[in-house]
């Protein structure tokens, strides 16, 4: 493929430094032993009884110890004499199939060979209310048949609005819990009513008529180790998430700068962000209804590199790039992507940005389509992904404002290297 002369041409980087973030590691040793001490509240006040069936629904997310997490509910149930089973819940992640939905959870390594516990995977829900009189609240079918249901989840800042309690139980219960028919009424519904409110409405919805007892919400610190673990009984879910939320904002890891010429991503995933790569970091979101985050960040131009080996394919959030590589291109599952997007109405995250050779010339053409800025004089920022950013590398123009930072440090130069291939070596997270 031919290219204009400015990308074609030899082209040399400005020198690049590495940088550290001081970054709380505050972080629970024993999570085992923090699940326990809530499930000790919580049990005695669930109903759960000796027989009971329980679904213990459980998501696409890479949480921290996932795998921990669960079997010591699973054992728990187990213990109380109640009959758990692994409910998939996560919308329309795995390209809305049963068998993709159980093969993502494999993937996370929740089996039942892992967690004691029998994986029910189907698509099925029932209807068990309607909010705003008009929106019809979803829940799984395979949930509804036993006697009892909880959710695992992780709380974190939203990747498609700001609001009091973002992504927490109150989703994965109308999202996830409510299957792939569930995530398309909420996403659809959110355009008239609103995403915070919504999901709330149906959340709470869901509390009250289905069998849901109670949520088990993690809150991770910068380095993606458990911060907290909170149980969450049925009727307390909106008070208790806008206060992990507010826990999950002031440890969520984000990069030290207002505005940036260039932005390089090294990959993106599903496991990294439910959009990718998280517009919490990039600024970037462009969808109908979302919230504007580029009160975090402005960037004039993001390259991403690569797909992380564990998102499947699914490439959703590219479209928020200007720039791919074809590994990214080549990587991609565009059904798994286009699933997840027209599902969630997200459809310039599966957009095809403009597609370069390689590292090198992805991360020439953000230097270079920007206007007449002299290379030494381009803001740059080259990430490992949106998750990890603990380390990242800063171009020359950048290094004064990093000295004037108190949790930032210099640590070395670092040119930025490639390979034969052209392939960037990319900063690993300590």
């Amino acid at each position: 493929m031919r290219y204009p002369a400015f990308i074609e041409a030899d082209f040399e980087f400005p020198e690049f430094h590495r940088v550290r973030m001081d970054f709380s590691r505050q972080a629970i040793d024993d999570v085992e032993a923090a699940v326990n001490q809530e499930l000790d509240r919580l049990l005695p006040q669930s109903g759960i009884r000796a027989g009971d069936r329980v679904a213990v629904g459980v998501g696409s997310r890479g949480i921290d110890r996932l795998e921990v997490i669960v079997r010591t509910v699973c054992t728990r149930l187990r213990q109380a004499g109640a009959r758990p089973a692994i409910i998939p819940a996560m919308g329309s992640h795995g390209g809305a199939t049963a068998e993709g939905q159980a093969a993502v959870l494999r993937r996370l390594n929740v089996t039942e060979e892992s967690c004691g516990a029998p994986v029910v995977s189907t698509m099925d829900v029932d209807a068990v209310g309607t909010v705003y009189g008009e929106v019809p609240v979803y829940f799984s079918r395979d949930a509804m048949a036993m006697e009892h249901s909880i959710a695992i989840n992780r709380v974190k800042p939203h990747t498609k609005f700001i609001g009091p309690a973002e992504s927490g139980i109150l989703k994965m219960l109308c999202v996830g819990m409510g299957k792939h028919r569930g995530a398309i009424a909420y996403h659809t519904w959110a355009m008239k009513h609103g995403f915070f409110e919504l999901c709330q409405a149906m959340g709470q919805t869901i509390a009250a008529s289905a069998n849901f007892r109670f949520g088990l919400a993690v809150v991770e610190n910068a380095f993606d180790r458990t911060l907290a673990v909170a149980g969450v009984p049925a009727g307390r879910i909106l008070e208790e998430e806008t206060r992990l939320n507010a826990l999950a904002k002031a440890h969520i890891p984000r990069l030290p700068f207002r505005d940036l010429d260039a932005l390089v991503v090294g990959r993106i995933g599903k496991e990294i962000s439910g959009a990718g790569m998280d517009p919490n970091v990039t600024g970037r979101a462009f969808d109908l209804m979302e919230s504007d985050f580029s009160q975090i960040l402005k960037v004039k131009r993001v390259a991403v590199l690569n797909l992380s080996a564990r998102t499947g394919g699914n490439a959703i959030g590219l479209g928020n790039a200007d720039f791919i590589t074809e590994k990214v291109f080549q990587a991609l599952d565009y059904e798994a992507t286009l699933m997840n997007a027209l599902t969630s109405l997200s459809l310039r995250k599966a957009f095809i940005p403009v597609r370069m050779p390689n590292d090198r010339k992805a991360i020439q053409a953000c230097f270079t389509t920007i206007g007449p800025v002299p290379a030494a004089e381009v803001r740059a920022v080259v990430i490992r992904d949106t998750m990890h950013l603990s380390e990242f590398l800063i171009s020359r123009a950048l290094k004064e404002e990093v000295e004037g930072m108190p949790a930032a440090e210099i640590l070395a130069a670092a040119p930025l290297g490639f390979d034969t291939d052209g392939n960037l070596r990319l900063p690993a997270d300590p």
